[in-house]
């Protein structure tokens, strides 16, 4: 609300009205704007200039920054719009776009745009075509689902009655139900790259009149575990044999249902990349998420590999000479 003391427009002449109406509700709308800007800048002060433990995280950056550049573009383009057309040409700005960096291997979709007559307005011929002007712009095409029908047709002699022929029914992930592999993919990668929770992917599908509670996502997710399962294993087994491992805990809010709050939830990720001191190994990765701490429970299962390090308790002495001892041996062949 504006604290300025409010207008008695029957003071003021009927035909200039409208323009001070216009006038008020710019001003209206640039308050807003300088509050909402002044909020953003104060954010990005304390960022700078705050307490340590006041700081905000590196998401909230980002969402910081995300937020007054929006608001920056907000603005310029409600003041081009505000702008009279009798104030002359409009500055002309470079646009803030990424040339050059739409990749070849997305397909173009080309729109020709023809002028509205090709007759020469001499009256002589028709034009031809000398040159054109191309331009790109990224564009996405949202999420399509779609029904796959699976026809098996049945054949039988009409000579004979030697029975009826038909193909077998193709294997599917989850037999009998509902989803295709790529569904179960779909899901699968907003779940865990995109940390987008399955009862909001519930939601997203509701708009396009698919009704998909979440456990049935749940339960899609599971059986694509239990799948994937021996590949993760496989993969896990390979990293444990190398020379040189790095392990990592990392502790992650995870949701709570039913209770309006988050818990911490265990990370391990168990990593293998030699390709700064030369290995041939290939880099690779298994994260193992526990509900709870480990307690040095993983590591000691990695450490089979390692008899020198296996045999020693959390907090000994001898573990941690006979880990420093192993790091020297090996990293003098870094």
């Amino acid at each position: 609300m504006s604290s300025a003391p409010s207008l008695d427009l029957s003071a003021i002449p009927e035909d200039q009205r409208d323009a001070v109406l216009a006038v008020l509700r710019e001003r209206d709308a640039l308050r807003e704007a300088n509050k909402r800007l002044e909020h953003l800048v104060a954010e990005l002060n304390q960022v700078v200039h705050g307490k340590r433990s006041e700081k905000l995280s590196e998401d909230e950056r980002q969402l910081a920054f995300e937020d007054l550049e929006t608001a920056v573009t907000e603005a310029e383009a409600q003041q081009d719009e505000d702008a009279p057309a009798s104030s002359g040409p409009r500055r002309s700005k470079v646009a803030l776009r990424n040339r050059g960096n739409l990749p070849e291997s997305l397909p173009r979709i080309e729109q020709v745009i023809e002028p509205a007559s090709l007759e020469c307005p001499c009256g002589c011929v028709t034009m031809h075509r000398i040159g054109e002007d191309r331009s790109e712009r990224l564009d996405i095409v949202p999420a399509q689902l779609c029904v796959i029908v699976t026809v098996r047709p049945n054949y039988a002699c009409r000579a004979c009655a030697e029975g009826v022929t038909q193909a077998p029914a193709p294997a599917h992930l989850i037999e009998g139900g509902l989803p295709a592999e790529g569904a179960i993919a779909h899901v699968l990668v907003a779940k865990f790259d995109d940390h987008l929770p399955l009862h909001r992917q519930s939601q997203i599908l509701a708009r396009s009149g698919i009704d998909l509670q979440r456990s049935t996502l749940a339960d899609w997710v599971g059986t694509a575990a239990f799948h994937l399962a021996p590949v993760v294993d496989r993969l896990a087994e390979h990293l444990k044999g190398s020379g040189k491992l790095f392990m990592d805990e990392t502790t992650a809010p995870v949701l709570e249902p039913g209770r309006g709050r988050t818990k911490a939830g265990f990370l391990w990720a168990l990593a293998r990349d030699d390709r700064g001191w030369g290995g041939d190994d290939s880099p690779g990765v298994v994260f193992t998420y526990c509900r709870v701490a480990l307690n040095w429970v993983l590591p000691q299962s990695v450490w089979r590999n390692y008899p020198e390090l296996g045999t020693f308790g959390r907090d000994s002495r001898d573990f941690k000479k006979a880990l420093v001892a192993r790091e020297r041996r090996f990293g003098s062949r870094r």
